[in-house]
């Protein structure tokens, strides 16, 4: 049986009192479930296709009582999320207090109006009603998000991938036979360059996929416990990004310059994790120079008791009401209005990598004049992992 306003399990026994709470609450539109102690309760749980949309239960009952009832089903994850409400007799704070310590949503002074009842009652349904919708209105976000990404970052590079590689299948031969003069492999190299354009474009966004999931759900974290080490090797790290941005930046007329203070101490890093976390500033800030003959400049400097890592360029920039948004994941500023590439993860898999090296990252910006990303990572103490 189900009732619009929802079902709720009674677990009590006081026979008397528990028929007249059911009396209160089927009255008022509810469909109740009842129970004389925990250990029925549980069975009762057990038989039951879908679980109640909330306990009530008295704490002191023979065979099973309220707290071990209620450590019970907080143990089960199908019904974990079950508003529990105590049951408690007047003037027993002891058991108010460890019941809300164990974690319980609220509890009822027992002798209680009606009214009070009712009120304690929808107010918790009604909340999690409100929590329920949120999350839902989150996840079809989530979702219309990740399909935006899927249609148009994983089509694009794909469409690059097949379009040549179908090219160059059915005019492999034709492009042998013809005249060297006409520099066939021209073509060929054409061919290629399209086609491993579109695959990296796809690895580098399957790889910010899992590096997203491994920072949101810890696994990064272990990860990064065993990798990390001292590292000082500054020069190497920048260049390695810049060159390997250098022809896209060229494509865009912009140059890439890159300043490495002397002497910079060490900090304790995983060099990948840095590295991708730059890769992603830098990734941005290519994306969004539009204007020819500007720079982006990769810097790393001392500030204080950190190394700095900054990535400045003199793109669009930044609007001031955007910026606290933009490290969130799949956010992407006015994606329909722009149609930029990148799937909205770089900027949070940059967060989340400062964060593993308990560092920060920061931003400046103004509209139409550019950007500065920086990373900024403690220096290590001089014991810290040394070897």
């Amino acid at each position: 049986m189900s009732s619009s306003k929802g079902t709720i399990l009674i677990v009590e026994d006081d026979l008397h009192l528990m028929e007249g709470i059911r009396e209160i609450l089927e009255i008022h539109g509810y469909n109740v479930w009842t129970a004389p102690d925990g250990q029925v309760a549980l069975e009762l749980l057990q038989q039951q296709a879908t679980p109640p949309n909330l306990i009530l239960s008295d704490i002191m009952m023979p065979h099973m009582d309220g707290y071990e009832f209620f450590q019970t089903v907080r143990a089960n994850p199908a019904w974990v999320k079950i508003p529990f409400i105590f049951l408690t007799a007047k003037g027993e704070r002891d058991d108010v207090m460890l019941g809300k310590g164990m974690g319980s949503d609220d509890y009822i002074v027992k002798p209680f109006e009606a009214q009070d009842l009712l009120t304690i009652v929808e107010a918790k349904l009604r909340r999690i009603r409100e929590v329920g919708q949120y999350f839902e209105s989150q996840v079809a976000e989530i979702k219309r998000k990740v399909l935006t990404i899927i249609n148009h970052e994983m089509r694009t590079p794909l469409t690059y991938v097949i379009a040549y590689s179908d090219m160059l299948n059915r005019d492999y031969a034709d492009l042998l036979e013809r005249d060297p003069d006409e520099l066939p492999l021209n073509d060929m190299r054409t061919f290629l360059h399209g086609i491993n354009a579109g695959a990296n474009r796809l690895r580098r966004l399957v790889e910010n996929f899992i590096l997203l999931a491994e920072l949101e759900t810890g696994e990064a974290r272990d990860t990064f416990s065993w990798r990390r080490e001292r590292f000082s090797a500054y020069n190497v790290l920048l260049h390695v990004v810049a060159n390997q941005y250098r022809d896209q930046a060229r494509e865009r007329q912009a140059a890439l310059d890159v300043y490495i203070e002397d002497d910079l101490p060490a900090i304790i890093a995983d060099s990948e994790y840095l590295t991708t976390a730059i890769e992603c500033l830098v990734d941005n800030a290519v994306k969004f120079t539009e204007q020819p003959e500007t720079t982006i400049t990769l810097r790393a400097y001392r500030d204080g008791d950190y190394v700095c890592f900054s990535v400045a360029d003199q793109g669009r920039g930044i609007p001031a009401d955007e910026l606290e948004r933009i490290f969130k994941s799949f956010y992407q500023i006015d994606r329909e209005v722009y149609e930029d590439q990148g799937a909205g993860a770089g900027l949070a898999i940059v967060k989340g990598v400062a964060q593993l090296h308990n560092g920060n990252v920061s931003v400046e910006s103004a509209v139409g004049q550019g950007s500065t990303f920086t990373i900024a990572i403690p220096i290590a103490d001089a014991e810290e992992l040394t070897e």
